[in-house]
């Protein structure tokens, strides 16, 4: 009998505890490792983040060298 993979949200759909995830480390973590950590690919990071009005630290841009 073949094991069912468990069933993740649809797609598109962000779960209250990948915002949650997404709340605190976006501002402070590279937007891949963030994107890793939530399966999901950068670019649709990168637009949930924008569309939540989430941004870089200054102190996270400044250790970048883009501050």
């Amino acid at each position: 009998m073949a094991k069912k993979k468990a069933a993740k949200s649809l797609k598109g759909t962000w779960s209250s505890g990948d915002l949650k995830i997404l709340k605190q480390q976006f501002p402070n973590t590279a937007t891949a490792k963030v994107a890793a950590k939530l399966g999901r690919p950068v670019d649709a990071v990168k637009k949930k983040a924008s569309r939540m009005g989430l941004k870089k630290t200054k102190k996270y841009m400044k250790s970048l060298g883009r501050a």
